[in-house]
């Protein structure tokens, strides 16, 4: 399965950070074992990050995240990812609508082909 990820700062620490939707099969694998390999890939240069998942969104709370820091940290990974919105009113219902999920991956093992 693929998503789009990036790596992003969270609360002092280097980051890759992805989005799920709420009723996806991936978050309830994660949240049943909150540990991730994910592979990421430009043109034929590859890395690879291993390490703990967090989990924050609205069906998995954390200390200090209300529902606007949600919102924002969900942008936060969009933007790390790469991408652009023009109308970020719509982009944070949309992922309200999907009870969308950070996913946030501390390394203890990095490794890549270059």
């Amino acid at each position: 399965m693929s998503c789009t990820a990036g790596v992003l700062d969270h609360r002092g620490h280097q980051v890759v950070g992805f989005t799920t939707r709420g009723d996806s099969r991936k978050l309830a694998n994660l949240r049943a074992r909150p540990r991730v390999t994910a592979s990421i890939r430009s043109g034929w240069e590859w890395a690879t990050v291993e390490g703990d998942a967090t989990l924050i969104g609205p069906d998995d709370p954390a200390e200090g995240f209300d529902a606007d820091a949600i919102r924002l940290l969900l942008r936060a990974v969009f933007i790390a990812a790469g991408g652009t919105h023009g109308d970020w009113d719509t982009y944070d219902r949309v992922m309200a609508e999907e009870r969308r999920a950070a996913v946030l991956i501390q390394p203890v093992r990095v490794y890549s082909n270059g």
